[in-house]
């Protein structure tokens, strides 16, 4: 591409919702690929349907309000709101038909080839039928409560998320409305009498329509339907005037069941009468309506993956290797080391809150929290520490989207046992994830530090790819404490020595980063970057990798979700390659190689390349320095740009692409199993 002046966005750059649903498109691909086994390609269904639920609840309900604010400029990559949410809209729509073409085809005829059923009311054995009838009289019919709409009774509100029955009924020539949610504390497969080696099931929303008449005592059942209501779930909360942060978030979570509702599906065969009803009772425009030719909400297949629970047609287990030591800190003290989610153990993270809280020379923890899991042993630890009268110092980011309520009341337990407690500041969030950990060691004090490119999560360490990182290095120690210092008071950090920090100096140092790569180019022709992250979107950062693009910098790239920049352009892009990897594990790690004229910089990061993570987030770049922890990570890198399995290769069409069948494949996610459990 050539051009004599500056090039439109839109040929520079793909808008961020569009590649989020090409991302959300690589997983459906998953769930159609019969190299994956039968029930994770139900759970990458389900992963679709979530993923497409928080873009509408998130992204399409910015869209709706740029627009309702009458907002008319464009957009870093070139688009009017009005003209984004059309296509976004379009898009889609187009992935939810491929969805349910995709469920209600193969993966049916499939789920079925191995003995598991689905069936309608209609199509019961007499035992099925009581059974199903047994258990709408003992259980969903005490529980369910129909609400009517009327003068007296407005429409309800509904949270988001919910799925429920618009009913008319009529007594005496009049219609009645009636709004049935179905109850979210139940399954929505109930098992059914099967023969034996069949798994039988019917969906908790099909018994209840068979007896809705028996909420309707004297009146006439006229017709009904299935809808779901999404709702605007971002907060908006004016930080910097907020007396109390972790209140005025408390309230405003509070407040979404209110939010504006900006996504409304409904069974196709809805009635156009009916449906003018429910628009208008939910304040949604009818043009925006989805009709779905299918089961609602289909993020229940998780629950079905569970239920059937056959090892057969699942992944092939696997127990992630052991980082092997006695103590913990006398390891971190032997050296460096990293430990490389989820192919080895995520225990000696836990470990090394657990070691701490009851270590009686232990004087201090300081840690952030971001995203954790019920039942956190983590969090235990935390609290036994306080208890044991150590300093605990906790940053509970309680502006985590969707963790908000969970981070919330760990900030509380946490501060119940003791420990000082930060909620976040005021127009920024948290998300890089470090602990430092002091200790009192015969005559001196030391500082023991873990970072990691993922969260302080039991539950996800088993799910995403991440690196954890020890040491005992009094400079990264150092600069830790600073981080901390800034966060918890009123400080300026000094010189970093072994960290850089957003929002401050991380682009500025990419750039430098950058820069060099394209002097080396020009020097020595030895210019080179390889990076890894789930991100890519800033659109300054965009422009420096076609700077370097350009002067002849050699550039790799595995984005897993959001790329916004486009390779191999002439004249733009021609030496970038860009790679995407969907498989088994979420890769989430975060590895940028630089190869400084052949001598490598290798670091680790919290961050995506994304402008939140720049401008709005304290996030940590770290360099790794030893030798032998630098040589493994340019081997993962090798190895993950090796994968030609579970990878796609975006081209310069903006169209993701499978490598070719004839090579050999090599998964590198499976690759990385076998290499750690040797």
């Amino acid at each position: 591409m050539t051009s004599a002046g500056p090039l439109d966005p839109k040929e520079k750059f793909i808008a961020r919702d569009l590649s989020w649903l090409m991302f959300n498109e690589r997983v459906l691909e998953e769930a159609s690929d019969n190299t994956n086994p039968l029930l994770e390609r139900l759970r990458f269904l389900a992963i679709f349907t979530s993923n497409l639920d928080e873009f509408y609840m998130v992204r399409l309900a910015g869209l709706k309000r740029l627009i309702d604010s009458k907002y008319s400029h464009k957009d870093k990559f070139g688009y009017f709101p009005e003209e984004l949410f059309v296509e976004v809209r379009k898009q889609a729509d187009v992935l939810t038909k491929k969805f349910y073409e995709v469920f209600q085809g193969k993966m049916r005829k499939d789920l079925e080839k191995n003995k598991v059923f689905f069936k309608n009311h209609e199509e019961l054995t007499p035992e099925q039928e009581r059974e199903t009838r047994k258990y709408f009289e003992s259980t969903l019919f005490p529980i369910i409560t129909p609400m009517a709409v009327d003068q007296g009774h407005p429409f309800p509100i509904l949270p988001s998320k919910t799925i429920a029955f618009a009913v008319n009924v009529l007594r005496d020539n009049k219609p009645h409305l009636a709004i049935i949610p179905v109850p979210k504390n139940v399954s929505r497969f109930v098992r059914l009498p099967s023969e034996r080696g069949e798994a039988c099931f019917i969906m908790v929303e099909e018994i209840i329509r068979a007896y809705l008449k028996n909420f309707f005592r004297g009146y006439q059942l006229q017709e009904q339907t299935l809808f779901r209501v999404m709702r605007d779930s971002e907060l908006y909360v004016a930080e910097e005037f907020a007396e109390d942060l972790l209140v005025a978030i408390e309230q405003e979570v509070k407040q979404r069941m209110r939010a504006k509702v900006v996504h409304l599906e409904i069974e196709k065969s809805c009635a156009p009468e009916f449906l003018d009803i429910l628009c208008q009772g939910l304040g949604f425009p009818k043009e925006e309506v989805v009709s779905i030719g299918g089961t609602l909400d289909l993020s229940c297949l998780f629950e079905l993956a569970r239920l059937l629970d056959n090892p057969a047609l699942s992944y092939r287990e696997y127990k992630p290797a052991k980082i092997e030591y006695e103590n913990i800190f006398e390891r971190i003290s032997q050296g460096d080391f990293i430990s490389h989610l989820p192919f080895q153990s995520f225990y000696p993270t836990v470990d090394l809150i657990q070691t701490a809280a009851h270590d009686p020379n232990v004087l201090a923890i300081k840690m952030t929290l971001y995203r954790a899991n019920e039942d956190s042993a983590i969090i235990s630890a935390l609290v036994e520490a306080a208890q044991n009268k150590k300093q605990v110092t906790i940053l509970v980011e309680i502006k985590a989207r969707f963790d908000e309520e969970k981070n919330i009341r760990w900030a509380k337990v946490l501060e119940d046992a003791g420990c000082h407690v930060i909620y976040g500041i005021a127009n920024i969030k948290i998300h890089s994830k470090m602990t430092l950990i002091v200790r009192k060691e015969e005559d001196r004090i030391r500082r023991y530090v873990h970072l990691s490119t993922g969260n302080y999560n039991e539950k996800t360490a088993r799910v995403y790819t991440d690196i954890g990182y020890f040491t005992a290095n009094d400079d990264v120690a150092r600069d830790i404490s600073d981080v901390f210092n800034v966060i918890t008071g009123y400080s300026l950090p000094s010189m970093w020595k072994r960290v850089v920090s957003s929002p401050n100096d991380m682009r500025k140092y990419f750039f430098e980063l950058i820069d060099r790569e394209i002097e080396n180019q020009k020097r020595s022709k030895s210019g080179l970057i390889s990076a890894k992250m789930n991100s890519l979107e800033d659109v300054q950062m965009i422009d420096k990798l076609y700077e370097a693009s350009k002067a002849g910098v050699k550039i790799k790239l595995v984005v897993r979700g959001i790329c916004c920049l486009i390779p191999g352009v002439p004249g733009l892009s021609e030496n970038i390659e860009v790679k995407s990897i969907v498989g088994r594990f979420l890769e989430h790690t975060r590895v940028m190689i630089f190869n400084n004229n052949g001598n490598p910089r290798v670091f680790l990061s919290s961050a995506d390349w994304m402008s939140r993570n720049f401008d709005s987030r304290i996030e940590l770049l770290f360099e790794i320095y030893q030798e032998e922890i630098k040589e493994h990570l340019q081997y993962l890198m090798d190895m993950c740009w090796k994968d030609n399995s579970k990878s796609r290769l975006l081209q310069p069409d903006r169209k993701y692409t499978r490598q070719k069948d004839n090579e050999e494949k090599f998964n590198f996610q499976e690759r990385m199993i076998s290499y750690y459990g040797r």
